[in-house]
């Protein structure tokens, strides 16, 4: 007890504290440590002693070698794509200055609001075989045969990928920008640089740092997405292939040689980035924004930039048109539009017996996996910026985990480690769901609170106990008023990406009782006469709670919000 005591006194903790402490580590170990040692075991540990068979099997059997080379090129076509994207992009706003400049850097991130998988459902109707560019080029006499536009699907879940992912990667690539000293730039310039040299040679070498953090998440995202191959039917995708595989778990545990494969993969690609950028150096003695850099351009380079942009961001909104066009056609057949309009889907999801229940459960799991979120935000940030605990970078890290770590392995590792207990998900995937959802948002709501109290002086924390209060009165009437905008806008954010949660939904749900919206609509887009139809009205309707919640949510945090999407 003595030795007890020494370590409370040395670091400054109270009872409480310390309870606070070994409650979240025990949340950690629980729900994320423990169901991927699980997986790991499994994988590794066959009937008794230590094997590899599972991961021999799967780089021996055609069909896991071709899933395994079709997902890493899915991951690098969409990285390389949305490069070709963000650069530009990202070069033009931080260096020129003209009108319309932020109503463009908004439209930028709409594609944010929608899951690509969302997308894939009106994409399909306009590049099906006899979809609407097709037909419409059949009928100018533009083509004789359908073209077969997404090369059997791979191309089609790239395309969604980079038009979803590239506001990811300009995030990064434009903070990484801003922060380049103009200064080397024009010494290049002045030592005879050609613009592509000097972007070359100078630029791009120093803002490395910030595009390969939003090239890993690219990477990571496209690699590991479940809904967009199954909803676009492309099958031989390592995704794909675990979620076919979690039905029959136990018969088949390839599935966990798969998740050991993803997540290795996961990380191999973080300690590569951070190995090959920290054994190099990019200090700068000034930054990018104290030497101002933009600058005015004539009217001529305005038209030509702003045309350009819109013609990107119209690229992007094509998924979330063809949506639209879906929800509100009553007829479409064999036609490049529809040629009947109407709204009856969107009432029918009120009355379906599938959406109603949905959208309860939904709203359901998500308001209570945001409560968790905000309690531990809270906690956790509390805990970073106030206290000195012991491990507390590790608490940091672990807490930003779920980020780095794909949903899909989570969510795999749930069914695995808590079939036949009480919360087991075959039976009622509630509390799974909810904690999975809770855990994959929970970033958001430690960030944001991390902010707030940062920005919050301990001056007056500190002047509120010396007349008396306790730390947690004056964590309830001082800090906490004064950190709400951020916690409102960690909330909404959790809120909504839990609403709107893919892989989590499609492994956990498994009846159709528990169903939440995204895998409600997945079973509707497989269902003939009206579900694509149904599920495209839904899907506008999540397309609509995202764009107002990252509204609501860049009013409390401003600029402040890209730093959510980062690692």
């Amino acid at each position: 007890m003595s030795a007890v005591r020494r370590l409370l006194r040395r670091h400054d903790l109270t009872p409480g504290t310390m309870a606070s402490t070994l409650g979240i580590w025990a949340f950690f170990a629980l729900f994320l440590a423990y169901p991927l040692a699980h997986v790991f075991v499994r994988a590794f540990w066959v009937d008794g002693h230590f094997s590899l068979t599972f991961f021999r099997l799967m780089l021996t059997d055609p069909v896991q070698r071709e899933c395994i080379v079709n997902s890493i090129n899915i991951g690098a076509c969409a990285t390389v794509a949305t490069t070709l994207i963000a650069l530009p992009l990202a070069y033009v706003m931080v260096n020129f200055r003209f009108r319309g400049k932020g109503l463009l850097q908004a439209l930028v991130l709409v594609p944010l609001v929608m899951p690509p998988f969302v997308g894939a459902i009106g994409m399909r109707q306009f590049f099906a075989r006899f979809g609407s560019v097709n037909l419409t080029l059949m009928k100018a006499g533009l083509i004789g045969e359908p073209i077969d536009w997404f090369g059997g699907g791979f191309w089609g879940v790239v395309i969604l990928e980079a038009l979803h992912l590239y506001p990811i990667m300009y995030l990064n690539v434009a903070a990484a920008l801003a922060n380049v000293d103009p200064s080397l730039e024009e010494a290049a310039q002045n030592l005879g640089a050609s613009p592509w040299r000097l972007f070359r040679t100078v630029t791009f070498p120093l803002m490395l740092p910030g595009y390969f953090a939003g090239a890993v998440i690219v990477f990571i995202w496209a690699f590991t997405d479940l809904g967009t191959p199954l909803v676009l039917e492309f099958r031989r995708a390592v995704p794909v292939q675990i979620f076919d595989k979690v039905s029959d778990i136990r018969a088949n545990p390839l599935g966990y040689a798969l998740v050991v494969l993803v997540v290795l993969v996961t990380m191999a690609f973080f300690y590569l980035s951070k190995r090959y950028l920290g054994g190099q150096r990019y200090e700068m003695m000034g930054r990018g924004h104290t030497g101002g850099r933009e600058r005015d351009i004539s009217r001529r380079a305005t038209v030509g930039i702003v045309a350009g942009v819109l013609l990107v961001v119209g690229l992007a909104l094509l998924p979330h048109l063809s949506v639209v066009l879906t929800s509100l056609a009553k007829r479409w057949f064999m036609t490049p539009l529809p040629t009947q309009w109407s709204f009856e889907y969107y009432g029918k999801i009120m009355t379906h017996e599938l959406t109603l229940p949905s959208i309860r459960n939904s709203l359901l799991y998500s308001s209570f996996s945001t409560l968790i979120d905000i309690v531990l935000g809270i906690a956790i940030a509390y805990l970073l910026t106030r206290r000195k605990i012991p491990g507390r970078d590790l608490m940091d890290a672990t807490a930003m985990l779920p980020l780095a770590l794909p949903g899909l392995v989570m969510a795999f590792g749930y069914v695995a480690c808590f079939a036949d207990t009480p919360i087991d998900p075959r039976n009622n995937p509630t509390i799974l769901l909810i904690i999975a959802y809770a855990v994959r948002r929970l970033p958001y709501a430690v960030r944001a609170a991390y902010a707030g109290f940062q920005q919050t002086s301990v001056a007056l924390e500190e002047a509120s106990q010396n007349l008396g209060a306790s730390r947690m009165r004056t964590l309830a009437k001082i800090t906490l008023p004064l950190i709400a905008a951020n916690l409102v806008a960690g909330g909404i954010l959790s809120f909504a990406f839990a609403m709107l949660e893919v892989s989590d939904s499609l492994i956990l749900a498994m009846k159709e009782q528990y169903y939440p919206i995204t895998k409600a609509i997945y079973a509707l887009v497989g269902r003939i006469f009206d579900g694509p139809f149904i599920a495209s009205a839904m899907g506008v309707l999540g397309m609509v709670l995202l764009a107002v919640s990252l509204m609501l949510a860049g009013k409390f945090l401003g600029r402040r919000m890209g730093a959510l999407f980062r690692v």
